[in-house]
């Protein structure tokens, strides 16, 4: 046996176990601190008596990702992926355990900001590095695998949130899920690793990517600055479709629960939508992230945002409830993909010269549906008892969000 097959029997390629923690980690955060938000509204306003409004206002903390990100990020460049993912994590553990204490309405808002807080350092930041550093040459395959996990955690997480709070009430749920999340404190401790040293030694275990030490297949050096981009009216155009889209998660998404079971779902077939909904959404990025090397990243995106607004309106249009669950599954192949398509339209368009700097500034407008579209379904439920006027909203945004994508050219630049 020669020294290269001895040397990868040593054992697997830590790559892969680290991807594992990091979908995991994903879904885990996602699921528990946002998918899952809904099925706490109504326990929370039988118990303080709260408006819809009211309740949906904390998601408006949501523009805290996006404020303390840069930060976040500056962060992990000095201490590494690993800490800061850990101590995110943490800090959303403790955030529930706060929030279990609740008895004003302050206290809601100022422990939901908390898990807000948790969001950058927890999720898709570390994540790019991880896959980056580990996976050079695969990395876009990687980064579909790693963000579906979002889709598989909350699809777990649902069902399992509702059988807590059915069971111990959502006080004890927010507890429970506390101490799930400190166990994955621990397997970030354990297993997450990023510098290039430590990279080197596993490269030639079982499994190692090829050519995972080489230069990555498309150049860091080419592309727009953000001064070349902003004068394109394709930035502009990326900025407003973006925007526009964003309402289908703040206003949409965090109210899907208690909209179902307005509808007469029970909260049993309700949870299994959702579940049906991360499914779908899973299996999005899978599909339109290999479309898009065949029609273009834009090209991909218009297509998941006319399965979203299809989804929609077949929603609040059908009567029976076959058809809302046909709804619910073309909606969910519409929404999963803007995560994976997001970065890939970004680096199409402008190159990777200054890809972070570029799609910080195309999502920072975001803020703006973060604050307006909870408060926007609340306003509307509690004057109409219903949400239809913001499903119909929600489509108009988003046949103004297609245009914008279609407007929405390779920069005379790039070509």
């Amino acid at each position: 046996m020669d020294s290269e097959s001895l040397s990868r029997s040593a054992g697997i390629y830590r790559g892969w176990y680290i991807a594992a923690v990091s979908a995991l980690s994903i879904g885990a955060v996602l699921g528990t601190a946002q998918f899952a938000f809904s099925l706490f509204i109504l326990p929370l306003e039988e118990e303080f008596g709260w408006s819809r409004t009211q309740v949906n206002g904390v998601l408006t903390f949501g523009v805290v990702s996006g404020i303390l990100a840069p930060f976040v990020g500056n962060l992990m460049d000095r201490i590494g992926a690993r800490w800061t993912m850990a101590g995110s994590i943490g800090l959303l553990a403790i955030a529930f355990i706060l929030r279990s204490t609740t008895t004003t309405l302050w206290q809601f808002y100022l422990f939901s900001a908390l898990t807000f807080a948790s969001t950058p350092g927890s999720t898709m930041m570390p994540a790019g590095r991880l896959v980056n550093v580990w996976f050079p040459r695969i990395r876009g395959r990687m980064m579909g695998f790693v963000t579906a996990g979002n889709n598989f955690g909350s699809m777990i997480a649902i069902p399992i949130v509702a059988g807590l709070i059915t069971m111990v009430g959502w006080r004890w749920t927010h507890v429970a899920l506390a101490l799930g999340l400190f166990v994955f404190v621990a397997l970030s401790v354990v297993v997450i690793r990023d510098t290039e040293e430590e990279v080197r030694r596993e490269r030639n275990k079982r499994w190692a990517p090829s050519g995972s030490d080489s230069d990555p297949p498309m150049r860091s050096d080419e592309g727009l600055t953000v001064q070349e981009a902003t004068r394109t009216s394709a930035f502009w155009c990326l900025v407003v479709g973006m925007t526009f889209q964003q309402f289908v998660r703040t206003g949409i998404v965090s109210q899907m629960v208690p909209h179902l079971q307005q509808v007469g779902f029970s909260l049993a077939s309700a949870s299994g939508a959702m579940m049906l909904l991360a499914f779908f959404a899973m299996t999005s990025k899978i599909i339109f992230g290999r479309l898009s090397e065949t029609i273009t990243a834009r090209w991909a995106y218009v297509t998941i945002l006319i399965f979203q607004a299809v989804g929609l309106g077949v929603m609040i249009s059908s009567i029976a409830p076959a058809m809302v669950w046909v709804g619910i599954g073309v909606f969910g192949l519409g929404m999963g993909g803007v995560g994976a398509l997001t970065p890939l339209v970004i680096t199409d368009l402008f190159g990777l010269k200054q890809f972070g700097s570029i799609m910080g500034l195309v999502q920072m407008p975001v803020t703006i549906p973060v604050i307006l579209g909870p408060i926007m379904a609340g306003m509307i439920y509690d004057s109409a008892g219903r949400y239809d006027l913001m499903f119909g909203i929600t489509i108009g945004l988003l046949v103004v969000s297609i245009g914008a994508f279609i407007l929405a050219r390779t920069p005379a630049q790039r070509n």
